[in-house]
């Protein structure tokens, strides 16, 4: 089994602005490196569904096996990641989300506004899309429900 490569989108005008830091994208890379995956430097793009599909449709078309789109997932104006995410997933994880939805629970009341939906891209393969709030509690909260179970995503792909 070759390594598997992940990209983190960050979803965030304040993060491209320079008026808050990308904690939550590094903690996202800090998160996964372990797990033995290849993780691009994460890539900021304004908020709205036209940055977000263009940034995920270049992951996904340069053959990323682990997309994670941090923000967007709220539900103000610009926060359509989740309605981005949908045109491309086609085998939704709902226990995963639901997963995650509870741990983010047992952290914070707020968890229940996230949006985020999460999915493989084929149904028997292609890329998990991750979507997560743009918190580094909630990244935690995330990819410590699905890191440890990647290798059981991945078994689908028969690697």
């Amino acid at each position: 089994m070759s390594q598997r490569k992940a990209q983190i989108i960050v979803s965030s005008d304040r993060i491209l602005s320079g008026e808050k830091p990308n904690r939550a994208g590094e903690k996202a890379v800090e998160i996964l490196r372990p797990h033995d995956i290849d993780v691009a430097p994460p890539s900021i793009v304004p908020e709205g569904y036209t940055p977000v599909d263009d940034a995920l449709r270049t992951a996904l078309d340069t053959g990323t096996d682990i997309v994670v789109v941090i923000g967007g997932t709220g539900i103000g104006a610009t926060n359509l990641t989740p309605e981005v995410t949908e045109r491309y997933i086609k085998a939704r994880l709902y226990g995963l989300e639901t997963q995650v939805l509870l741990r983010g629970l047992g952290s914070s009341p707020k968890a229940g506004l996230s949006r985020g939906i999460i999915g493989m891209t084929d149904h028997g393969g292609g890329s998990l899309i991750i979507n997560c709030a743009s918190s580094t509690g909630a990244v935690a909260d995330a990819l410590g429900v699905i890191a440890p179970l990647l290798a059981d995503v991945f078994r689908s792909r028969g690697e």
